[in-house]
């Protein structure tokens, strides 16, 4: 065996690298931020306001400001207790120095400083330290300025005083580092301006600014907007409602301390069919929910379900009200401030501590309790609305019992239009909803057999944000794609609930025309997976197939372009005499075009669907496929700008 054979083979004590605080989060930053994609990008600045955030909830802050620079760094500035710079007895530096560069240090481990925080429980400003090129931090506390720069989470100089203030509050400024982000390092105004938003809701009374140097407005000033919120939760409750006609008067709320824990909730009624129900904890959204979102739901069944009894209005029902029905039609957020919270489930956003469960219970019970009493012609409005929703809930466990009646007479259990593959393993399967019988047809030809699946869908689908729950149960598309699928469509009392053990493929790629028509096609199978399969988004398994747009031809040569900026730069370089064919549809492709560009694993381009902020994806999609039509028609006249209008 060779001395290299040897070394391989060698697994001693010396082979375990024992990577410490800031070298691991450069090592492994998924494990500390996510990812090192879009997301974990952006997750940097949410993890530096948390600080700012932390400080307005001890009460030593209340406004915030957030920059993007025309290089896309990152300052945020508060006007806090700074950061201390006192020599820390432990460490022999700054503890401004040890907050920077060690993982775990911070006061939010001194119950005495911090009672609750946010971020990712003590990484947070020292992890986006390590991932970024260039940090500069300045402190102004008592009466001086403090300063110190690092590079790659590492120290440039000992922390030293640079002058005189009036003012206190911590400003940092960072620069993500190429070498980890190497997808980008652009920073998106929308996706910042959401999390923003949402923190002035969630904590009342706190202003935050944020500013774009990068881009300017009509008189030239940078882009910029302010977010604060006087009444909190019941704005933010109105504004994500905002697309929805409120079916009672005004929102349900309510603040206060239960068992030591901190509760807010607020809560309206609506006449869609949509449950919407958002959970936080400290900030962090809980969208895998968890004991506090229990709570909620045991609390406000049980009161309902006993209003309800004690009215009469549910003697003529012939079945159960199940607790589905109390909360079809309800935009609800519930918000808890937890001292030591404790996280669950795949990616830690779902809350276990148990003895917030009783907490929010109690809470909602007795807000619900007294506005039923002080508001009877609401309280019928609601139990009318929760009869209304059993009724539905009965005739869609009818239809859901014939989809899963037909699966199983059908041949094999699947669609008829379905050519499946003939691989058996979900994770090297691949199924593409094609718009049409027509591109179907193509891509069936196309397609590689072993391992791709086609299911042509009929036209457009039913837009299910405007429909009951049987009516798109009934759905003849839709019952091809849960058949399809294979998952289980859930029981009657979680009809959301989805079994995704038994998905049979584990890329689902939505493939629609170039245009006008494919865009919305698009848009309304989207609109059917977040509301009645969100776990699949949430996994990672929806996709959505890039074709492209143009054919550039010359002579023997030829090539693809998928955007008007390519295609010129391939005429420019074909030179004069340059032939386009314009792709409106899948259908003007051939088998051949089709597998070289969209469906070809080697040279396709696809993308990949997340959910990166939940409540501002419930809003869109409520104002895009609902039935308020001002809300939308606003949102088309600002983005217009951005629309691709078919000739």
């Amino acid at each position: 065996m060779s001395d290299e054979a040897k070394k391989k083979h060698n697994y001693s004590a010396d082979s375990i690298q024992a990577l410490e605080g800031m070298e691991h989060v450069r090592m492994r930053p998924s494990m500390y931020i996510g990812d090192i994609g879009t997301r974990g990008l952006h997750h940097l600045v949410y993890e530096v306001v948390d600080n700012s955030i932390d400080e307005a909830l001890a009460g030593h802050c209340d406004t915030i400001d957030v920059t993007i620079n025309e290089d896309n760094s990152i300052t945020t500035k508060d006007n806090g207790r700074g950061i201390p710079v006192g020599i820390h007895k432990k460490e022999g530096v700054s503890a401004l120095e040890v907050v920077m560069t060690k993982i775990g240090a911070g006061g939010k481990f001194d119950k005495d400083s911090y009672k609750v925080s946010g971020g990712l429980h003590g990484v947070g400003v020292s992890c986006v330290n390590a991932l970024s090129d260039h940090l500069h931090a300045i402190v102004h506390k008592d009466g001086k300025v403090w300063e110190q720069e690092y590079e790659k989470g590492k120290p440039l100089y000992p922390v030293k005083s640079t002058g005189d203030t009036d003012f206190n509050g911590t400003i940092v400024t960072f620069r993500p580092d190429p070498t980890i982000f190497k997808q980008t390092l652009e920073y998106n105004y929308d996706t910042l301006a959401s999390r923003m938003r949402e923190l002035a809701y969630l904590n009342k009374g706190i202003t935050v600014n944020l500013t774009d140097k990068r881009n300017k407005d009509e008189e030239g000033n940078d882009i910029s907007e302010r977010f604060h919120s006087e009444e909190g939760l019941k704005e933010f409750v109105r504004f994500l409602d905002t697309s929805r006609s409120p079916i009672i008067g005004q929102v349900i709320a309510m603040e206060g301390e239960k068992n030591n824990t901190p509760v807010e909730v607020a809560m309206i009624y609506n006449d869609s069919y949509a449950e919407n129900l958002h959970s936080y904890v400290n900030n962090i959204n809980t969208h895998e929910g968890g004991t506090h979102l229990s709570g909620f739901r045991r609390g406000l069944t049980s009161t309902l379900k006993k209003y309800a009894d004690a009215s009469g209005m549910l003697d003529k029902l012939k079945f159960e009200i199940a607790g589905d029905d109390f909360r079809e039609g309800l935009t609800a957020i519930v918000s808890v401030k937890v001292g030591e919270p404790q996280f669950e489930g795949q990616t830690k956003t779902k809350l276990g501590n148990r003895e917030v469960t009783s907490a929010v219970s109690q809470a909602v019970s007795e807000m619900l309790e007294n506005y039923l009493e002080e508001n009877p012609a609401d309280a019928k409005t609601i139990v009318q609305k929760v009869i209304l929703a059993a009724q539905a809930r009965h005739a869609a466990k009818k239809a859901r019992e014939m989809v899963q009646r037909k699966s199983v007479m059908s041949i094999g259990g699947l669609p008829g239009k379905l050519s499946d593959c003939s691989e058996q393993d979900p994770a090297l399967c691949e199924v593409f909803l094609v718009e049409g019988d027509s591109a179907g047809g193509t891509a069936k030809q196309g397609r590689d057999r072993m391992f791709q699946a086609i299911l042509p869908l009929r036209g457009k689908i039913l837009n299910v944000e405007k429909a009951m729950h049987h009516k798109v149960f009934e759905n003849e598309e839709i019952k091809n794609i849960f058949t399809a699928l294979g998952v289980t469509i859930g029981t009657e009392e979680d009809s959301k609930a989805l079994n995704l053990s038994k998905l049979r493929y584990h890329k689902v790629v939505i493939m629609c025309d170039a245009d006008v028509d494919g865009s919305h096609i698009s848009t309304l199978i989207l609109t059917f997976f977040f509301r009645y399969m969100k776990e699949l988004i949430e996994a990672g398994h929806i996709y959505i197939a890039a074709p492209p747009l143009y054919l550039v031809k010359k002579g023997a040569k030829k090539q693809y372009a998928w955007n008007d900026d390519q295609r010129d730069v391939i005429v420019k370089e074909f030179g004069e005499n340059s032939k386009i064919q314009r792709y409106k549809g899948l259908g003007e492709m051939n088998a051949e075009q089709l597998w070289d560009t969209t469906m070809n694993p080697e040279y396709r381009t696809m993308r990949q669907v997340t959910i990166d902020n939940l409540t501002e994806a419930d809003r869109i999609f409520s104002m895009l496929m609902g039935d308020e039509v001002p809300p939308r028609r606003e949102f088309i006249e600002k983005n217009a700008v951005y629309a691709n209008i078919d000739a």
